[in-house]
């Protein structure tokens, strides 16, 4: 009689063989990496950690060996692996950016700033296992901008620096004509006196209503310009460090255009370089294999 509450079970042995293999795939990788990291291979440290990068990048293969699954079992030391690998690649990109300056704010993290000189500016964070900079966006803007004004001879405030400079010169002369003011206040003070005091017909009303509205238009517009003229020594004083600071960011990305040029010939250059970067430093790895 069969038993209706008996189950097929697995192939045991077949299954002994897969999990050993399984486990024996995971040893050697492990193994694998442990050898790359004993012999400072970071190429090969690169190829275990992300195959999926280095074969697009290095082999040119969309669908070559990819070990996706073994690699998330060092996942949670990434950290001890970008400190590891850091060494070599930041010894790379002072070479190859010498205008960066990095500064190690953790084991294997890194941000770096551009420029030595005073009042340098934080340009963004490495990130040593993708061989890729994280510029700030903000301060990566103003560079690119910088460098697209050149064709219209400006810098990149020039024309903040030019509006500023116009508004302290109206704000001025607003200040320099107070006693102009105050005699065109008083005439028109006389003027409304003199229009309200006038005797006319009843169907003269409107048009006398009318001529002491402008007359008191005029007045009030000049009372404004009276009240602007007070916080004007202030605005300009306001508008005088704004133009300051503005000025000593242009100096400053002007020294940095300078160095790009000088290292790159131009932007576009020192971009497409950027894009290539995991590319070249791998092939600068294999080149000193050999």
């Amino acid at each position: 009689m069969t038993n209706e509450n008996q189950f097929t079970l697995s192939d045991h042995d077949e299954a002994t063989k897969t999990l050993t293999e399984a486990v024996t795939g995971k040893i050697q990788y492990l193994q694998t990496l442990a050898k790359a990291i004993d012999d400072q291979d970071d190429r090969q440290v690169y190829e275990l950690i992300n195959s999926k990068k280095y074969s697009n990048e290095i082999l040119h293969a969309r669908h070559g060996a990819q070990d996706t699954e073994n690699e998330k079992l060092v996942e949670d030391i990434q950290p001890k692996i970008s400190a590891f690998l850091s060494q070599k690649l930041i010894k790379y990109l002072n070479e190859m950016y010498p205008f960066f300056y990095f500064e190690e704010t953790a084991p294997g993290n890194f941000q770096f700033y551009f420029g030595n000189w005073w009042g340098r500016r934080l340009f963004g964070t490495v990130d040593v296992l993708n061989v890729e900079f994280h510029f700030d966006k903000r301060e990566y803007e103003k560079l690119s901008r910088a460098f697209e004004l050149e064709y219209e001879n400006k810098r990149l405030n020039s024309d903040a620096i030019e509006r500023l400079s116009k508004e302290n010169e109206r704000l001025q002369s607003l200040i320099d004509s107070q006693d102009e003011r105050d005699q065109q206040k008083e005439e028109l003070r006389a003027q409304i006196k003199a229009v309200s005091q006038e005797k006319v017909m009843p169907w003269e009303s409107s048009k006398q209503r009318e001529s002491k509205q402008k007359l008191v238009d005029q007045l009030s517009h000049l009372t404004e310009l009276d009240e602007e003229a007070n916080d004007a020594y202030r605005t300009i004083r306001d508008n005088e460090e704004t133009v300051l600071a503005l000025s000593k960011e242009d100096t400053l990305i002007g020294y940095e255009k300078q160095s790009i040029v000088s290292k790159f010939g131009n932007f576009e250059n020192f971009e497409a370089k950027n894009k290539t970067l995991y590319r070249d430093y791998i092939a600068n790895l294999i080149a000193a294999e050999k």
